[in-house]
């Protein structure tokens, strides 16, 4: 038996008045979903649980089968993993994003009035914030802190022997908000104001601002944690499972659950992202000898956060053309068995351009499936089966074994 999951990350959405009251999902032309859902067991699954906060660490390790109360240490230790950075037990790790905040190169605005203009920085390139971070590892780092270079805008603080911390405010949960009321404590405020005098005038600033760019002007810091660790997902399911993303947060659960993690070239984890490269990449790895293939997509996600109701349209159209598609008709040919689980990690609606609790539609597809079918795979018509499952940790089960545990 061969498994597949396809995780359209936040690709689930609210009705929007523009698309007569439908959602991204229901209104996009994905016919190979929409066809599986016909012969598929569907419902919705809660993937946060409830006083969690719904990241993507928290919802892909419930999806992945590891109960996130019981394992979630904030994404960043995970993303440190998948960098390759060694933790030591006094270690904690931080996400550190490079993020666009107002009224850029007017020195006349104090830090604490600025705004949160995009969490990304336009998505800036990874070439390009690697020389940021350098910058601020040369001027802010030390024996006891390490600045480290990620994916984009997505980039890592180590401190040994950290101050005392509370959990920072996410920067995408304020875009176009003042930052004022959601500045860490010293001294990771003073960081952020330093970091900020940094990078205002940093070439690779000025030379985004004059392409019309936004510039990557402060360091953000948010999701503190300490080393994690993860039972082995084969020694839990016998499988020998791979995944594939361009986001270091899920390759870094991978890492830790013993899972192999595949590069794809081309891969962003926005809409420009490589798609049928991870289509190629998973079809490689069943070629390969992979019984469970687990391909992340983080274009739907980046749009919610964007609030690009088109692109996220387009995202979920290039998922299901160019990844699902392909993946779909190798399995079909390869005389193996096969299943086939569809589903968001958590929504990302485009009017909140943050991520909300609600539960998110699933479609689980075998052969062997033709109760609970529906027309067309979306949110309202997962939720009109019924079905649901409160517990997202469970649902690996239920992929794998046919089993629900209650």
């Amino acid at each position: 038996m061969k498994y597949l999951v396809l995780l359209c990350d936040g690709a689930a959405d609210y009705p929007i008045k523009e698309l007569d009251g439908k959602t991204p999902l229901a209104v996009a032309s994905k016919p190979t979903m929409d066809m599986l859902a016909k012969k598929s067991l569907a419902g919705t699954v809660s993937n946060v649980p409830d006083g969690m906060v719904p990241e993507s660490d928290t919802a892909n390790l419930a999806v992945m089968s590891y109960d996130p109360k019981l394992y979630s240490k904030g994404r960043s230790p995970l993303e440190a993993m998948s960098l390759g950075l060694e933790m030591a037990p006094n270690d904690t790790a931080y996400r550190c994003n490079v993020v666009t905040l107002g009224n850029p190169g007017d020195d006349e605005v104090p830090y604490e009035d600025k705004i949160m203009i995009d969490h990304g920085a336009d998505e800036i390139t990874t070439a390009e914030a690697d020389v940021l971070i350098k910058a601020i590892q040369a001027e802010l780092g030390d024996e006891a802190k390490h600045f480290y270079t990620g994916v984009s805008y997505r980039h890592c603080l180590i401190w040994n022997n950290a101050p005392c911390f509370k959990d920072f405010m996410r920067p995408h949960d304020i875009l176009g908000q003042g930052i004022k009321e959601y500045l860490p404590e010293e001294p990771f405020l003073t960081l952020q104001k330093k970091s900020y005098e940094i990078l205002k005038n940093h070439p690779v600033n000025l030379d985004r601002i004059k392409r019309g760019l936004r510039p990557a002007n402060s360091a953000w810091f948010w999701s503190p944690g300490k080393k994690p660790a993860l039972p082995s997902f084969k020694d839990k399911w016998g499988l020998n499972a791979s995944v594939i993303s361009a986001v270091d947060l899920i390759k870094g659960i991978a890492i830790c659950a013993g899972m192999r993690s595949v590069d794809v070239e081309g891969a962003t984890g926005n809409i420009s992202t490589n798609f049928a490269g991870k289509a190629k990449a998973a079809i490689n790895e069943f070629k390969n000898g992979a019984d469970y293939v687990y391909i992340h997509v983080e274009a739907p996600d980046e749009c919610g956060h964007r609030a690009e109701l088109e692109n996220k349209i387009l995202s979920v159209e290039k998922i299901d053309a160019d990844i699902l598609k392909p993946v779909y008709e190798y399995l079909c040919d390869s005389g193996e068995d096969f299943k086939i689980l569809v589903l968001p990690d958590h929504p990302t609606p485009v009017c909140k351009r943050t991520h909300t609790m609600d539960p998110v539609p699933f479609i689980l597809y075998h052969h062997s499936v033709s109760e609970n079918g529906i027309d067309c795979y979306h949110e309202e018509s997962a939720k009109s089966t019924g079905f649901y499952i409160s517990k997202g940790e469970n649902l690996m089960e239920l992929f794998i074994n046919g089993r629900l545990v209650k």
